[in-house]
């Protein structure tokens, strides 16, 4: 039987992409596991810093789908998971394959080793998209090498390395992506646009950046709130980015506690912070273009609205594109 290594590598970046920006400070990781039989037996991603890693969500759905054993579906922390599939698995994975968009990590941290739970389950073949420069997690393939499993490394690398940036970037400097959402006539104004799904991970990625950039003019005529109360989550600090430091105080966001705002007429601010979000629309994408390192837009199936976005889209590169969801999810960068 032919195995397409690409394909099922690309099932991991794509479920891994669905949580980017979501995951900070940890990295953005997807992960597949296939059967003897070629049969997909699990795709799964890394959710949130804390939570149990890619690989394992998806040794927990796989295992599931082997045993039908519904115990470990109560499982959620990472330990507890870990502890049930060593004690339980009767070498059920043996004829697997796992890909992972991201080695394996080696260290046992706030959850434990990802590469010594692959090489105990008795898995014989890893394929690994991106090599762990991290040097607390780096090395999983070393250990799994050493304990009798077959490594096949930089499958889709380009790929897996670009899902990986965002995190590598905030290892030295910052990460700074540009949110925005538009109908798909390309319209910007006349109220809300994105589902509210949408809006809900929005928030999310709030609740995970350290600063968040609007615009002056937006934030008098919008006078929002740019918290993530729909996730219950913390609200960011805000930039203001305006020549005028003249602004109605009852506007919400100057009143979401433990939050800091500053107005400045530049960008130096960001400097001070790791995972920034920009939000905005012409003249914001026209302001920060030399500083954004990947785009974020939201396509809503819907017209209306008058004014058209103009940025400059056909010099954008695509990363990924979900269109499983209400609204069409691209992640692009300049090229």
């Amino acid at each position: 039987m032919v195995v397409d290594n690409d394909f099922y590598m690309q099932l991991a970046l794509n479920e891994a992409w669905k949580y980017q920006g979501l995951t900070y400070p940890n990295p953005a990781v997807g992960c597949c596991i296939i059967g003897s039989n070629g049969e997909i037996l699990a795709i799964e991603a890394h959710h949130r810093a804390g939570e149990p890693h890619a690989e394992v969500n998806a040794l927990k759905s796989a295992y599931y789908k082997l045993t039908h054993d519904k115990y470990i579906l109560a499982l959620q922390d990472s330990a507890e998971i870990q502890s049930h599939l060593l004690s339980n698995h009767n070498n059920v994975f043996k004829n697997t394959k796992l890909y992972t968009t991201l080695e394996p990590c080696s260290h046992y941290g706030q959850t434990p080793s990802c590469a010594s739970l692959i090489s105990e389950l008795g898995i014989k073949e890893i394929y690994i998209g991106s090599y762990d420069i991290n040097k607390k997690a780096a090395n999983g393939s070393m250990i799994l090498s050493k304990n009798g499993v077959t490594v096949f490394s930089e499958v889709l690398q380009k790929k897996c390395d670009a899902l990986l940036y965002p995190f590598v970037k905030t290892l030295h400097s910052q990460f700074v992506f540009f949110k925005w959402a538009q109908r798909v006539n390309g319209t910007v104004d006349g109220g809300t646009i994105s589902s509210k799904t949408s809006r809900k991970q929005v928030h999310a990625m709030r609740d995970r950046c350290d600063l968040l950039v609007i615009g002056g003019g937006t934030v008098r005529q919008d006078r929002p709130t740019l918290d993530a109360r729909l996730v219950n989550g913390v609200a960011p600090d805000i930039l203001i980015y305006s020549r005028s430091k003249e602004f109605d105080r009852e506007i919400p966001l100057f009143n979401v506690k433990g939050r800091n705002v500053y107005i400045e007429d530049n960008l130096q601010k960001v400097k001070e912070y790791k995972n920034i979000m920009i939000e905005g629309g012409n003249d914001m994408y026209k302001l920060t273009r030399n500083s954004v390192d990947y785009y974020l837009c939201y396509i809503a199936p819907k017209f209306g609205g008058k004014q058209i976005i103009e940025f400059d889209t056909d010099k954008f590169e695509f990363l990924n594109v979900d269109k499983e969801s209400e609204d069409i999810i691209t992640w692009m960068k300049r090229k």
